[in-house]
C-alpha cells in the first residue's frame, strides 16, 4: 500500500508539530509533509520529532509561507513533482495578533488565516481530489462559533480578540462552503477545535503558550486530527467537530 500523503501548513509548533508526530508515530502509511515559513525551523522540529524516536511513517519538510503565493506555487510544484497527488490538507497556520490599531490586527489576523487557507486550498485541491479518499481539514476554534460566543454563560471576550475569533467564524464558513461545493467529488471537510492546548499563537514566553498551566497537551489535538483521517469521525463530516463531539456554528 503506498503513502497516505499529508500536508500540515504551520508544522513547526504547537498543534501542527504535535500532529506531525502523531500521524508519523501512528503508522507507516503516513507519510508527512510538514509545512511553515521557516525551513530552519521545520528542520529542527523534524529533528527533535525524530530523535523522539517511536516513528513508523515518514517526515519531509516543505517550506510554504501561506501569505506569499510564489512560495504557495513553489511547494505545490514540488508536492506535484515528488508525489503526484495529496491525501490530506491540514490548514493548520494562524496568527493571533491583538495590536491595538484595528487595521494592523485584522489585516494580519486574515491575511493568514483566511486568505492564507483560502490560497493553500485553492491551490493543493486538485492534487487532493486525485486521491481515492481525500480530506481537507481547518484547524478552527470554539472562539470561532458565533452561537458559543453569543450565549451569556460564555466567557468575558478578552481585548482585541475580535479579529482572531472572527477569523475562525470566517474559517468554518470556508470549510462549510468547500464541503458543499466537493463533497459529491468525494472531498471530506472538517472544520475542528483543537482546544485550549499549548501553543505559541497567544505569544512565545510560557505564561503566554501555557497561561496558569491550564492549556492541554497539543497531541490530544493530533490524536484528534489522527481520529478524523482514519474515518472514525466521518458522520460528522461537514460539520463543527472538537474532540467530544460537535459545536454548534
Amino acid at each position: 500500500m503506498s503513502s497516505r500523503i499529508v500536508l500540515i501548513t504551520g508544522a513547526n509548533s504547537g498543534v501542527g508539530y504535535a500532529t506531525s508526530q502523531v500521524l508519523a508515530q501512528a503508522s507507516k502509511d503516513f507519510h508527512v509533509l510538514m509545512a511553515g515559513r521557516s525551513l530552519e525551523k521545520l528542520k529542527t522540529a523534524k529533528a527533535d520529532i525524530e530523535a523522539a524516536g517511536g516513528l513508523k511513517g515518514q517526515l519531509t519538510t516543505l517550506e510554504l509561507d501561506v501569505t506569499r503565493e510564489a512560495s504557495i506555487e513553489k511547494a505545490l510544484r514540488q508536492v506535484e513533482t515528488e508525489f503526484g497527488q495529496l491525501d490530506v490538507l491540514i490548514n493548520n497556520a494562524a496568527v493571533g495578533n491583538i495590536d491595538n490599531n484595528p487595521r494592523t490586527r485584522f489585516e494580519a489576523v486574515f491575511q493568514t488565516n483566511i486568505l492564507g487557507p483560502v490560497l493553500v486550498t485553492e491551490a493543493f485541491r486538485p492534487l487532493l481530489l486525485k486521491s481515492q479518499n481525500p480530506y481537507s481539514i481547518y484547524v478552527s476554534s470554539g472562539a470561532g462559533s458565533i452561537s458559543k460566543t453569543a450565549k451569556p454563560t460564555n466567557y468575558p471576550e478578552p481585548p482585541n480578540a475580535d479579529a482572531y475569533r472572527s477569523s475562525k467564524a470566517s474559517l468554518n464558513m470556508l470549510a462549510v462552503y468547500e464541503y458543499k461545493t466537493y463533497k459529491d467529488k468525494g472531498l471530506k471537510v472538517f472544520p475542528f477545535c483543537p482546544g485550549f492546548v499549548v501553543s505559541k499563537l497567544r505569544g512565545e514566553n510560557e505564561e503566554m503558550m501555557n497561561p496558569g498551566g491550564l492549556a492541554g497537551d497539543p497531541r490530544v489535538s493530533g490524536e484528534s486530527i489522527l481520529s478524523i483521517i482514519q474515518g472514525e469521525r466521518d458522520g460528522d463530516v461537514g460539520k463543527f467537530v472538537h474532540k467530544d463531539g460537535v459545536y454548534d456554528w
